[in-house]
């Protein structure tokens, strides 16, 4: 049987043969470093602003509590939609795929050793690499190859909930517990130092495990933080309100 190699379309995959592996691990990255993030300065804001308002701290833990337990619902709630939204789509993926090639296993068999040729095999060679693989598991070949999808590893939802939840409950945390810990008198500076701080570790852990920029993603971290702070501290300070 001759094929001739090619495709009508260009197809959506991945050229890097470790492009499924560091996509999970980016996915993880991005549920725990955002979820940390955000419960960092989310709630920093929130108790900063208080602070700026109030010295009770009762008042501060009260709206602290608040804040965490809110972000940390709306961020698990968020991160399930959004990633059952991309499980759906690679479930269509899928379903679309194993039509094709029950209705026309010629055709997906070329286009299948059309990639290969574009990774840099010779004609004869994707089809043949192409051929094997299709006997051994048509499905797979073609998912990982064209979709850029493990098919027994599809993202789950109930994973990245619980990571972003958990993620944001513990950076939330921080802030926290420094504001109503410490003393009065030194209560804001150390909550900045230790957010400051914390923001820096997460910063550099988002690019060190993501290969990016460390001192761009710090600066990016502790600048959004710091503002946040500031601008919440301010407008507690300016309302100037009493509250219990």
């Amino acid at each position: 049987m001759s094929l001739e190699i090619g495709t009508d379309e260009e197809p959506q995959h991945f050229h890097d043969d470790m492009g499924d592996h560091i996509g999970t691990r980016l996915n993880w990255l991005r549920a725990g470093v955002l979820g940390a993030n955000d419960g960092i300065v989310s709630t920093a804001g929130v108790v900063m602003g208080v602070a700026g308002a109030t010295d009770d701290s009762h008042t501060i833990l009260i709206a602290g509590i608040a804040a965490l337990t809110a972000g940390a619902l709306s961020m698990g709630t968020g991160e399930y939609v959004s990633v059952s939204t991309q499980r759906d789509s690679e479930e269509a993926l899928l379903a679309k795929e194993r039509r094709e090639l029950a209705e026309d296993p010629d055709d997906e068999l070329a286009e299948l050793a059309g990639l290969y040729v574009e990774k840099g095999l010779s004609e004869r060679l994707a089809l043949e690499v192409a051929q094997e693989l299709t006997d051994h598991d048509a499905l797979r070949a073609h998912a990982e190859t064209e979709l850029g999808i493990d098919p027994d590893d599809l993202t789950n939802p109930w994973q990245a909930a619980w990571t972003s939840m958990l993620a944001f409950t513990v950076g939330a945390l921080l802030p926290l517990l420094t504001i109503t810990l410490t003393p009065a008198g030194s209560r804001i500076w150390l909550t900045v130092a230790s957010v400051v701080a914390a923001l820096v570790l997460t910063g550099w852990t988002s690019a060190r495990f993501g290969y990016g920029s460390a001192r761009a993603a710090v600066i990016r971290n502790v600048l959004g933080g710091v503002v946040a702070m500031a601008v919440t501290y301010g407008v507690g300070s300016v309302l100037d309100t009493r509250i219990g």
